[in-house]
């Protein structure tokens, strides 16, 4: 098992906090963050991430799960932060932190949302086409915008396959996001539309994918990058200070998984862009990756209460008191994760059954063929790892009401996100309907 959490009495103890008190004390579905282990990882990526040569920055990608108890943590540790919507900027400016280390990304975003990041002096934007840089540069000429500093980065598509699920590469030659490095004119007068509305271009971002074990990919997204920035920089004079290689660095799920440590990975990628800089003699003098699955991922958990036992002709299911509405990465793309009958951790593994949440969806099923400890209704499941993009990929499919997070440190429980009532889950619905003014 991969994870560190503690047996006691039969029973997984996360945090130095029992499952059963979990459960007791604040409800089942449940989302669970062991806060030591995520600071832990904050802390390595910010101190792995340092360059004798180069400025680094390290920004949490929000979207992994974003919340004000997670926004305040990266402000310590010193992190900067990825955002990719009003909302999680919204709650980045309530949580307190310092919007100047906000980088604005996006494909798709509104004259709202760029009105809200420049009325807040987000730090940077990342453009990712050229009706972004029009619009940008645009609203900067607005007399309430015109004291504002803008930094910009431009989002580029370098390419690079990585090996993961088609649903989240990013830099394949037909994805939504940025613009291929083979469209050096188009790319030429984005940067132009920004520099002429006195809009700061200080360089290139990518992105090629999420959950990839393979060191070499970012090696050569980083050697591409830069040869791109160097012909970029022959052919129309502009040049690149800043370069922001992504982030999708693996993490570990099941034993199938093999990720890269940290610490390798971040040395990996300062070394390779302090020899591309030499090599090409580039003036970039700023560096930035972009980690959130693999600082969140591994220190959270859910939990689960085992309801009603059905067997088929050719399957044991287990029904659970959640399901896609809660985790939909499953039946998104066919996530796989480790599971265990958490009050009963002593025991072998010796159950072979589905996992089924309730929604009515034949689709719902968080695990199929999955081994684990003999179990009975009214057990406690937790499933490791789930600590990206379960809540913040969560719904109220079938009104069922998102479940709360809870962080755990040193033998307490503290709320992060409450639980949602039911009275919350309609309070926006209207008995009456009301005609619009």
């Amino acid at each position: 098992m991969h994870n560190a959490i503690e047996i006691r009495d039969g029973q997984a103890v996360i945090g130095g906090v029992g499952v059963r008190k979990l459960a007791s004390s604040c409800g089942t579905p449940l989302y669970i963050y062991d806060q030591n282990a995520l600071e832990e990882r904050m802390a390595e990526f910010v101190s792995s991430f340092k360059s004798d040569t180069l400025q680094t920055s390290v920004l949490y990608a929000s979207k992994a799960f974003s919340c004000l108890a997670v926004y305040k943590l990266c402000q310590k540790h010193g992190l900067a932060l990825d955002v990719v919507s009003a909302g999680e900027l919204y709650t980045a400016y309530k949580a307190g932190f310092d919007l100047k280390n906000v980088y604005f990304h996006g494909n798709n975003k509104s004259r709202k949302e760029l009105e809200m990041a420049l009325k807040l002096k987000v730090g940077t934007i990342i453009v990712d086409n050229l009706m972004e840089a029009e619009l940008l540069a645009f609203l900067v000429q607005k007399p309430e915008y015109q004291s504002c500093r803008v930094n910009t980065l431009l989002r580029i598509n370098p390419g690079i396959e990585a090996h993961t699920h088609q649903y989240i590469q990013t830099a394949y030659v037909d994805s939504k996001f940025g613009i291929s490095i083979l469209k050096m004119d188009e790319i030429a007068q984005i940067v132009q539309t920004l520099s002429q509305a006195g809009i700061s271009f200080d360089g290139f971002h990518a992105h090629i994918g999420s959950q990839i074990f393979e060191q070499e990919a970012f090696l050569a997204e980083i050697t591409k990058v830069c040869e791109f920035a160097k012909t970029f920089e022959e052919q129309f004079g502009f040049v690149t200070r800043t370069l922001d290689f992504g982030g999708g660095f693996g993490v570990w799920y099941t034993d199938a998984d093999k990720p890269v440590a940290i610490e390798q990975i971040c040395k990996a990628v300062i070394s390779q862009a302090e020899a591309e800089k030499e090599r090409l003699n580039l003036a970039f003098d700023s560096i930035c990756i972009e980690p959130g699955r693999s600082i969140v991922a591994e220190a959270g958990y859910q939990l689960y209460e085992i309801g009603f036992l059905k067997e088929t002709q050719n399957r044991k299911y287990i029904f659970i008191d959640g399901g896609m509405t809660d985790n939909i990465r499953p039946a998104l793309y066919q996530a796989d994760y480790e599971f265990d009958v958490a009050t009963n951790m002593d025991a072998a593994k010796t159950e072979t059954v589905t996992i089924a949440g309730k929604c009515c969806e034949s689709g719902d099923l968080l695990g199929s063929e999955i081994t684990i400890q003999p179990y009975q209704s009214g057990d406690l499941l937790l499933v490791h790892s789930t600590g990206a993009y379960g809540y913040s990929m969560a719904s109220n499919y079938n009104k069922l009401p998102f479940a709360g997070v809870v962080f755990v440190k040193d033998g307490k429980i503290y709320w992060a996100i409450k639980p949602q009532s039911l009275n919350e889950l309609i309070e926006r619905e209207l008995l009456e309907v009301e005609e619009v003014q």
